[in-house]
Order: structure tokens, then sequence, then C-alpha cells
């Protein structure tokens, strides 16, 4: 029988782990305040991580958490009472890259299952089995192998040895995330959780002989974009996935918005059970899944390497802009009252006359136009222009904590 594959969901705060729960992930990845690759996320501290931990656990979701620096002698100071405090605290799994780490985590909380992140460079079958020898439960492969590669992995590593895979997000352009830009142009090591990020910048050149005048990086029909790459996006790929013996498809963005957890999350719950119940249901719903999972701030999609090597003209952009379709406007606070009212924290402005959208954790998002609303001392309002304003809006039907808002910006 084919396994149904784990949607595994990235959690910047407790906020986007309890959507990414809600909204239908099976795990979710976090960071500490240590020895993660995410150090301008939130991150969590250990009582925030217990409170995730426990919630996640309330419903049955794993949570995994990571520690894929590439450490320094310094790094080491401390890290094995982390590993045993994470351990203590019911954490299901850590992700490492680095042996040193790799050694610690073993020694200080030998229960704790390893998983070997992508950072480790896994592009084949030896590298799998050695980390295998070690201890190591899973391995998340390279972005740069194609579908056949994973399988042929998958074909001569240990059964109880799961493969997890990037299938939706940001791409890095150096080799699996290892970039050494950041550290050169601003000082911050890409490799320690601090990446500025600056193959995403916008370039302009400079003429030696002209200091001062910033000439800009016009672009053409196939786009002149340096470093940057498209998103990754195998939502309609999800049975070569589970064919090639993914068993974890993982979602790239501890960085984003609790939206785009979110959305991304329920396009691919839809898509994931979809398929698992009909081939005839997933393959005729894919408009669905790709209408939905856009309403996200993304870049031009790819499959990146998964059916081939990917030239220029599959990673440039028509424009080097994201593509934003919808606003996220508000978090629904509480569940609303038997008049349909409910507390809504503001995101974005909206206002009394606009239709919006509103998206439920599970079942199907519906629109309606905002009749009336109020502020925290219960006068009538017209709009919500200050961030992350206390509202309560009047819904047409009832709404639960964490549903959230949206309206469209191409109206």
């Amino acid at each position: 029988m084919i396994q149904k594959p784990e949607l595994l969901a990235p959690a910047g705060d407790l906020e986007k782990l309890k959507i990414a729960v809600l909204y239908g992930a099976d795990a979710v990845y976090i960071g500490g305040e240590a020895y993660g690759l995410r150090a301008k996320a939130k991150n969590f501290d250990m009582e925030k991580m217990k409170e995730g931990i426990d919630f996640a656990h309330a419903y049955g979701v794993k949570v995994y958490v990571t520690a894929n620096i590439y450490a320094h002698n310094a790094d080491f100071e401390g890290m094995a009472d982390y590993f045993k405090q994470v351990e203590k605290i019911g954490a299901d799994a850590v992700l490492i890259s680095d042996l040193g780490v790799f050694s610690v985590a073993k020694e200080a909380a030998p229960n704790l299952e390893i998983h070997v992140s992508t950072q480790a460079n896994n592009t084949n079958y030896k590298s799998a089995q050695m980390w295998h020898q070690l201890g190591a439960k899973r391995i998340v492969v390279a972005r740069e192998l194609s579908l056949k590669e994973i399988k042929q992995i998958r074909q001569n590593i240990p059964q109880d040895m799961e493969i997890e895979a990037f299938v939706h997000g940001a791409m890095c352009i150096s080799y699996s995330g290892r970039c050494l830009l950041s550290n050169y142009l601003s000082g911050r090591d890409a490799n320690k959780g601090a990446c500025a990020h600056p193959c995403r910048w916008k370039y302009h050149l400079v003429e030696e002989t002209r200091p001062g005048e910033y000439m800009p990086i016009e672009e053409n029909e196939r786009g002149t974009y340096i470093y940057n790459s498209k998103d990754l996006c195998m939502l309609e790929h999800i049975p070569d996935l589970v064919d090639a013996g993914v068993v974890s498809l993982k979602i790239e963005g501890r960085m984003k918005t609790p939206f785009y957890v979110g959305t991304v999350i329920k396009a691919y719950r839809m898509a994931i059970d979809d398929y698992f119940e009909s081939d005839e249901k997933y393959y005729k719903n894919i408009p669905l899944y790709m209408q939905e999972v856009s309403k996200a701030s993304h870049r031009d999609y790819t499959t990146a390497f998964y059916y081939e090597k990917p030239d220029g003209n599959q990673q440039v952009y028509t424009n080097n802009s994201y593509i934003r379709e919808y606003d996220f406007i508000g978090m629904i606070k509480q569940n609303s009252d038997e008049c349909n009212c409910a507390i809504v924290e503001q995101r974005n402005k909206f206002s009394v006359g606009e239709v919006i959208e509103v998206m439920p954790a599970k079942g199907n998002s519906f629109s309606m136009k905002v009749e009336t609303m109020w502020n925290e001392q219960g006068e009538k309002i017209l709009s919500a222009p200050h961030p992350q304003q206390i509202l309560k809006v009047q819904f047409d039907r009832p709404v639960k904590e964490f549903d959230m808002m949206r309206k469209s910006v191409l109206e």
C-alpha cells in the first residue's frame, strides 16, 4: 500500500505554528533561539517551544526543531544541555547538518530522532547509508536532485530510513543553500542563520570611471535579473513525488507571513487528500489548487531540478517582483457570537463596502461584503487603517478563531 506523505509546514513563531496545525499540516519545523538557520525569524524560547509542541501534539501533529548550523568551536558550549531540554519538552525530532552537532545530539539526547538537513548536501545513497549507520532516521534530500535520483536513493537505503524533500517555496541559488554571498557582501553568515538574502536584492551597474552614476539593469523578454530564482511549486506533481518514495513534503518559509503559511498548507492539504481519494479528483482539481496557492505572495513558479536540470530560461523572471494578487487584511481572534460578529485583528487596511474573502482553516473560502464594523470602544467605523487594530466585524455566517480575511488587489 502506498504511504500517504506527511505535509511538513514552516513555523517561524507560535502564531504560525498554530496556523500550520489548524490549516492541515501533519508536522511543523521550528527554530529555537540557537543553532538554527533563520536568525531573523522570531523563533522559540524553551517556554514557547513547549507551548507549541503541546498545541501541535493535541492535534496529532509532530514538531521538528532545526539545529542545522555549521558549527564553529564556540557553538558547542551549552549545546548538550540544549538538546536535553528539547528532548525533555517532547520534540519529535531535530534537524542537523553538522557531524559534530550530530554527535552531541546523539550523546545528550539518545532518544531524540535525528533528521539530516538538506544543508548536508544529501545527493546520493552512499551518504544516506552512512547517515543511517550513524543513527539518522531521515534525510532531507538536496534540492539539486531529480525525481529519478531520489527514487534511486530510495531503492538503495534501508526501509526504515525516510526521505523528505522540499516541494514549495524559495530556492537558494547556492548548492543546497550553502551560500557565501551573504558573508562576502554583508558580513552575515548564511550558514549560521543570518542570511541577508543578497540574491534577492535589486542591483545597479556602476562604471569604473563614472562613480555615483547608477545604471539600472534592464530586463528583456528573457529577464536579466542576476542571481535570483523562481519559486519551487510541485503542487501539480504530487503523484510523481509519492512514486519517487518521498514520505515528507516540505514547504519552505519560516520567514513568511501567517497568511502565506495558511494559504499554501491548505492548498497542499487539499491536493494530497484528493489524490489519495482518487486520481480523477486530484487531476480535475489541479486548477483549483493552483488558484488557491497563488493567492499567497510568490514569484513565478518552477519545478526546479525535479524533471531536468534547469537552464537560464527556466530560472529567470519576466519581472523581478513578487506576484501579489491578495492582501492579508485580518485574523479572526475568537469564534463568532450568535449574531456572527467576531473580534478581528487588522493586518492591512479594509473598509465598509468592500468585498472580501474569508479563508477558514477547514472548508471552502467564501466572499462577503463588509457591512458593519466597530472599534474597541464600540463605535461604528467605516475603515480600519491602523496596523493590528482590534475590531468587531459583522460576518454573514459563523467564523472561527484563526480564520483569515483577504481581499483582491487586482480590482
